[in-house]
């Protein structure tokens, strides 16, 4: 289970580890994208689903709500993102960082789905919803372009 949250390292990154998982989750939509939306969509489905149990066992094993170790909330939303990502040699880089812009700053309603929500389904929700965030960003670039 700790495999999982912590993005398949055996010990936890020191430095940037929502940015290492979010990496991990960047490869993932890189490696599943061939095989075509609902593939990924289905993908995405499981990782969040259980994700939601490895992340708040995980925090509970641990004894530390959402410690920093935990990146597969961010595998999971950078996944989501991905799938607004513009067929292009931006539209990646592009992703990744809007992700990590709304990861990082948790506007509202981010902020606030985290602090509303259980141990196990606040770690997750966040980073979905700032998955989301970013997606839509990606689609009104993806369409002004």
């Amino acid at each position: 289970m700790h495999f999982f949250a912590l993005g398949f390292w055996h010990r936890a990154r020191a430095f940037a580890p929502g940015t290492f998982g979010s990496l991990v989750g960047l490869a993932f939509a890189l490696a599943l994208a061939p095989l075509g939306l609902w593939w990924n969509v289905l993908a995405i489905v499981l990782a969040v689903a259980a994700g939601v149990w490895i992340c708040g066992e995980s925090a509970r094993r641990l004894g530390v709500h959402d410690h920093p170790a935990i990146v597969w909330d961010e595998v999971a939303g950078m996944m989501i993102t991905m799938l607004a990502a513009p067929d292009a040699w931006w539209g990646a880089p592009l992703a990744f960082v809007l992700f990590r812009v709304f990861d990082i700053a948790k506007p509202w309603p981010i902020r606030e789905v985290r602090s509303r929500n259980d141990r196990r389904a606040g770690i997750m929700l966040d980073d979905v919803l700032a998955g989301i965030f970013a997606a839509l960003v990606l689609l009104v670039v993806g369409y002004a372009t």
